[in-house]
């Protein structure tokens, strides 16, 4: 339910998919999407600058927020629509987020870390569903450590695609499955329904809400190894015949 449930001990052995709906997985997804070089989600600013610094002397693109606010120095901030392929294409970028990218550092004891969101959510339940993983942890970042709804959704929506009949899941995974049989078809709504997403309706950022909710845009599935985001060979959608 959010990242302070996170137990390392307990991920060792597993798949953990990392789900910051509301921004940081759905940012990262898109900064790879458009061609970025190589991709750091780090956990803290000062694990940003220890990135940045070994990074062959080139200047890498920082992003990201704390506690909600833009980072004093860095080029842009958590947004998807900040990171167009004009500004990131074969560039290096770091982002760092209050929320996600930690959740994403508190993972690394897991076999392997998969980076999610509404965007990929089929794509990553096809993945996990060919990948021959016995075990997996939909990880919500949630905000502060704490529960929200739209990573909830999030875990939701990909749990709603995936053969619930082939795995064995917990009183969480049986309630989130309920919660995405009665909000089918209201993902955009239920995300302006949070505290987040509320804030998004009131600045009147309707149109980035609409990209948060756009379920199967994307086929990409991002793994993070060595602490850096590549591609998986993730399962393609089927076509129509």
């Amino acid at each position: 339910m959010s990242r302070r449930e996170i137990s390392p001990e307990e991920l060792a052995g597993t798949t953990a998919v990392i789900i910051d709906v509301l921004a940081a997985t759905t940012t990262l997804l898109t900064i790879m999407e458009n061609g970025a070089g190589r991709v750091y989600p780090a956990r803290s600013l000062e694990d940003a600058e220890s990135i940045s610094g070994k990074l062959d002397g080139t200047r890498p693109i920082r992003g990201g927020e704390q506690g909600g606010d833009h980072i004093p120095g860095y080029d842009l901030g958590p947004l998807p629509q900040e990171y167009p392929p004009e500004v990131v294409s074969g560039r290096d970028v770091i982002l760092v987020t209050s929320n996600g990218t930690r959740a994403i550092a508190g993972a690394a004891s897991a076999e392997e870390v998969l980076v999610g969101c509404l965007r990929n959510a089929p794509a990553v339940a096809r993945y996990l569903g060919e990948s021959g993983t016995q075990s997996v942890y939909l990880i919500c970042a949630g905000t502060r450590g704490r529960f929200n709804v739209e990573d909830f959704l999030g875990a939701a929506t990909i749990l709603s695609r995936m053969n619930a009949d082939a795995w064995r899941l917990d009183d969480a995974a049986h309630l989130a499955l309920e919660f995405a049989h009665h909000h089918r078809g209201e993902i955009r709504q239920v995300l302006a329904s949070g505290r987040v997403g509320r804030w998004f309706v009131e600045n009147d950022l309707m149109q980035t809400l609409d990209f948060f909710a756009e379920v199967g845009a994307s086929d990409l599935v991002p793994e993070v190894k060595d602490g850096r985001l590549r591609r998986t060979d993730s399962v393609e959608a089927p076509t129509d015949t």
